[in-house]
């Protein structure tokens, strides 16, 4: 690849990950752990950035992909669980909730008041999906794009809010509240999931895959290569921005109180930078929904037109581009509600299944230890998903909350381990002369 090929595509991945969740959820923690800021920021930035990047990175080793990998577990198991992946990430959460985000902080705080609110929606959602279908059609230009020339953009105006916010707020860090008063590292750490970045690489590893292997590149090495490279560019940019946005919503939030991250982040813009700061901060939340709702159709049409072959890479991307447009005309309130059980319960699967990848070699009957561990963990991260959804659960519940870990929402790590174990005891490990082996090869 050329010298600036990897840059550019590293670019494209830090825009499709960046999108409303990672706007909405740094200011509104940096606010509510106050002095508490790095610890909660460290455990965000955790699953947030460090999450997604060993994601990736599991995928580009991975022959055939995120599906080769839930493959391990079972091929029922692997089918449900992408489809489940992509549907979340895709037409029935992230999608719609970028595109309706995009619509209340870029379009509303600046139309007339006279216009319905339901009918304004309406025409922006018809506009911007109509833009997203043509431009992830066109899979060639979107490195392009969204890498050359959306990105540049979005990051000019984000330092352009950050570094106001820099100058301007020389004030203390409030006292944490909110969750944050003890546990602000485990407190952030859940918080990370909000972004749904995890998920998203899940389904990004095969748009990056495929960018890099149209410039020339077919070595398996190579490519993990070269993805890892575009992975460090995007986090590292990922976790600038997260700490640059958390800070100035420390700052902004002595004596205030905020609901949200985005009523918390138009009170900055317009106490920063005056009439135009509101209208920097829509331009940056509509340029960071746009690319994740084109890259997460991108990777919907791929994923979807590949397992059912008589659908067409087009019909998908029209079909989820439709699917989300229908959705976002709901509201963001309902979108969020249902999105956060749902994340309780799939990220800690993903979690355990990228874990388990690293130390594949090791086993001698992977589908016997990635199963138990997935079942373990899998029990215990639905119980953690109807509990979020209100569903009383009685005794269970206890039974729950009587785990290690359980108070930082992390019950199911317990499990986990225990699942892995039993799995190893039922068939057996390499252990020492696999290791052993793996030392020779690397010396």
């Amino acid at each position: 690849m050329k010298k600036f090929d990897t840059l550019f595509i590293g670019f494209m991945l830090f825009s499709m990950f960046f999108g409303a969740g990672n706007l909405i959820f740094p200011p509104i923690l940096g606010a509510l752990s106050g002095t508490s800021y790095w610890m909660a920021m460290a455990g965000f930035i955790l699953t947030a950035v460090g999450l997604p990047f060993a994601v990736l990175l599991a995928v580009s080793l991975a022959k055939g992909g995120a599906e080769a990998l839930a493959n391990r577990v079972h091929p029922t198991f692997s089918t449900i669980f992408m489809v489940v992946v992509y549907l979340s990430i895709g037409p029935f959460l992230a999608i719609p909730r970028n595109a309706t985000v995009a619509f209340e902080m870029g379009v509303l705080p600046f139309a007339p008041e006279s216009l319905s609110k339901t009918m304004t929606l309406f025409v922006f959602s018809a506009i911007f999906f109509g833009i997203v279908y043509l431009t992830a059609l066109n899979r060639d230009k979107m490195e392009k794009y969204m890498g050359r020339l959306i990105t540049p953009v979005l990051l000019i105006a984000i330092v352009a809010l950050c570094t106001a916010g820099f100058t301007k707020l020389n004030g203390p860090f409030p006292a944490p509240s909110g969750g944050y008063e003890a546990g602000a590292f485990f407190k952030g750490f859940l918080e990370g999931y909000n972004t749904m970045d995890a998920l998203a690489a899940l389904a990004f590893g095969i748009v990056i895959l495929t960018a890099i292997k149209k410039r020339g590149v077919s070595d398996d090495k190579q490519l993990t290569r070269y993805t890892m490279k575009a992975a460090v560019i995007a986090g590292t940019l990922l976790t600038l921005v997260y700490l640059s946005v958390a800070f100035v919503g420390g700052k902004i939030a002595v004596g205030s109180s905020f609901e949200s991250g985005t009523e918390l982040l138009t009170t900055a813009s317009a106490l920063l930078l005056g009439k135009y700061g509101p209208m920097l901060l829509g331009l940056i939340f509509t340029l960071a929904c746009f690319t994740t709702v084109v890259g997460l159709t991108a990777a919907c049409g791929q994923y979807f037109s590949n397992l059912f072959p008589k659908l067409s890479y087009k019909a998908v991307v029209a079909g989820v581009a439709f699917i989300g447009f229908t959705l976002s005309n709901m509201g963001l309130a309902q979108i969020l509600k249902v999105s956060v059980p749902f994340l309780v319960t799939a990220y800690p699967l993903t979690i355990v299944l990228i874990t388990l990848s690293f130390f594949h070699r090791f086993y001698k009957n992977p589908r016997m230890v990635y199963g138990t561990s997935m079942l373990f963990t899998g029990v215990f991260a639905a119980i953690g998903g109807l509990s979020t959804f209100g569903f009383k659960l009685g005794p269970v519940l206890a039974l729950r909350n009587a785990l290690p870990f359980a108070s930082a929402g992390m019950d199911w790590v317990l499990p986990a381990i225990v699942g892995a174990l039993l799995g190893l005891m039922m068939s057996g490990s390499k252990g020492e002369k696999s290791i052993k082996q793996t030392e020779l090869k690397a010396s």
